[in-house]
């Protein structure tokens, strides 16, 4: 008899959970009918609209995806204040450009958490993923200076070893702080 408790099947029950719950929150109301509607828009979903399998390997680390929360909180809360100030100032703005950036990762699941945390930055979007050379090419609203483009690599890099941190079991070598292409 196959064991019905699996890691699959927890998966599937939380995807359902979450839907009903998106469903229940669109409805504003918590009542029996729509906690069954959502249940059974969620399974139609699941069904006719599956998601493709993403291989993760590691283990979850909750210390360090503490840690990347409140880093993250930090980084968008710093941009927010740099784009204020960028409109604010008395001067003309700044250079803007585009980026690439060489990750460390081993899992396609961690490089679109990365690239979707690169995103919530203000003044940051990330323009193409390159799955096969694992980097991305991100559009940064300040590259006017050395110290801009460094400040912004390290900031990717702090959460890069944050989520390998809380999410992978090892990682390659983080890549070589030279040859970073700038283009504006």
């Amino acid at each position: 008899m196959k064991r019905l408790v699996n890691r699959d099947n927890v998966l599937r029950i939380g995807v359902l959970i979450w839907l009903t719950a998106v469903w229940v929150a669109l409805w504003g109301q918590v009542s029996v009918a729509n906690v069954l509607a959502g249940a059974g828009v969620g399974v139609v979903i699941m069904v006719t609209l599956p998601l493709p399998w993403i291989p993760v390997r590691g283990r979850l680390r909750l210390l360090p995806l503490a840690k990347l929360a409140a880093v993250s909180v930090y980084y968008g809360l710093e941009s927010s204040f740099q784009l204020a100030w960028f409109a604010l100032r008395p001067a003309p703005p700044p250079v803007s450009g585009v980026l690439k950036v060489g990750f460390a990762f081993r899992s396609d699941l961690v490089m679109v958490l990365c690239t979707n945390l690169i995103n919530l930055i203000p003044g940051t979007m990330v323009l193409e993923i390159d799955r096969e050379h694992c980097a991305a090419y991100v559009h940064v609203i300040d590259v006017s200076s050395a110290e801009a483009v460094a400040k912004f690599y390290h900031t990717i890099r702090v959460l890069e070893r944050l989520l390998i941190d809380g999410l992978e079991r090892r990682a390659t070598p983080l890549p070589p702080p030279t040859g970073q292409e700038v283009t504006t």
